[in-house]
């Protein structure tokens, strides 16, 4: 299966030479294009960038599913990022919509908080479900001799709470969308991919389906005497969403922080089969050699992105 979207997929991502713009035009252009909606503020989070990624021909007379990504300062120019890197979302899109294999959607991308990422990408459920002494030792762990790893309490609950009650109604209110659970998708990589799998468990009625690309299991940097992995197992056990009505995606490399993941992505596998879903509403690919980089995302994007939108 994996082998077979890459020969698809692989020729339309590199064949696609044109980049977004970041603000509308009056005459739409033939490829999407991006505005921005500045610093979007929330009662619930720090105000943070929220970017809008229009698909070809957006018209107001007609309704688009929509997208909605963590870390969205990644998601577009590499000329932008901090490691030169992005996921090429655009271009993805671009090429999957125009060869007829999703609809027309939206991509909202919103820019994750700087040093608050981790502690607004945790779940929050389950790290609570930890000791008392352990959730302390994590709020007290560095990065890195410069970072903490946590800059404040864990608030994904509060994240998700400004995605689903502040900005879902924004995006509703100003673009033309289809609002409804089914055509309403979250997606991110690694914490992101957490906070993903996370929005569609704590919210099924607004997510209709996840895309967790390299999902962080571990919650820190080393998999070794970790309780971490095991909360979030027992966490899907009670939370997952009936897959009659949502779709899952997971996958994992080989590479880097990817090489810690496949253990517990097996782990969670079994979870979801227990679970009733299967290959109608999930999908966990492995991608041997891939490392944990916004490269080796945007090779495979096309892939998350057909399973959760195919028409």
């Amino acid at each position: 299966m994996k082998n077979y979207f890459l020969i698809c997929f692989l020729p339309l991502l590199f064949s696609c030479g044109n980049r977004a713009t970041k603000m509308r035009s009056p005459e739409l252009p033939a490829t999407g294009h991006r505005e921005s909606l500045g610093l979007v503020s929330s009662q619930y989070v720090a105000a943070r960038q929220v970017d809008v990624w229009l698909p070809p021909g957006y018209t107001p007379t007609r309704r688009y599913p929509v997208l909605y990504m963590h870390d969205g300062q990644m998601l577009f120019d590499a000329a932008t990022t901090w490691n030169h890197q992005e996921w090429g979302v655009d271009e993805v899109l671009d090429s999957l919509i125009g060869a007829g294999i999703i609809p027309p959607c939206l991509v909202v991308g919103i820019w994750n908080g700087g040093s608050s990422r981790h502690a607004d990408y945790f779940p929050q459920q389950p790290f609570e479900s930890l000791p008392a002494a352990y959730r302390d030792s994590l709020l007290r762990a560095q990065r890195n001799p410069e970072t903490a790893l946590f800059s404040t309490h864990v608030q994904s609950d509060n994240y998700l709470k400004f995605v689903v009650e502040e900005l879902k109604p924004q995006i509703d209110a100003q673009y033309a969308t289809l609002s409804e659970r089914a055509h309403t998708y979250v997606a991110g990589s690694s914490m992101g991919g957490l906070i993903s799998m996370y929005a569609l468990c704590e919210y099924p009625t607004v997510f209709g389906g996840a895309a967790c690309l390299s999902t962080h299991w571990t919650g820190i940097f080393s998999a070794e005497n970790n309780p971490i992995p095991a909360a979030f197992m027992a966490y899907l056990r009670t939370h997952l969403p009936d897959p009659a009505t949502h779709r899952l995606y997971f996958d994992y490399g080989t590479e880097t922080l990817d090489a810690l993941y496949e253990p517990f992505q097996l782990q969670a596998d079994a979870i979801l089969r227990e679970k009733g879903y299967s290959a109608a509403n999930w999908q966990t690919l492995k991608f041997v050699g891939a490392d944990h980089s916004e490269r080796a995302w945007q090779a495979r994007l096309a892939i998350p992105l057909t399973f959760l939108m195919k028409q």
